[in-house]
């Protein structure tokens, strides 16, 4: 299983800050569209990616252990 952490505006659309999806391993790419499609979360596309709190590019593979976070941007002043 792969641990997913979603963040701010991620999560409310998700109803919860923690997922999991049941994969030996999948790219980044595979589990955005996993996601969008189950989560209807369309903005993973404008998100920084880490796994295992190193951030990584849509066509790393994430493996069944692993911790993928989604950080949406953040603005502030």
């Amino acid at each position: 299983m792969i641990k997913i952490l979603l963040f701010a505006h991620l999560q409310e659309k998700a109803g919860s800050d923690q997922l999991t999806i049941d994969k030996e391993q999948t790219t980044i790419r595979d589990l955005k569209n996993i996601l969008k499609e189950t989560y209807q979360l369309i903005e993973l596309d404008q998100v920084m990616t880490a796994v295992n709190e190193e951030y990584v590019m849509d066509d790393e593979i994430a493996k069944a252990g692993d911790t993928v976070a989604f950080i949406p941007p953040v603005s502030g002043g």
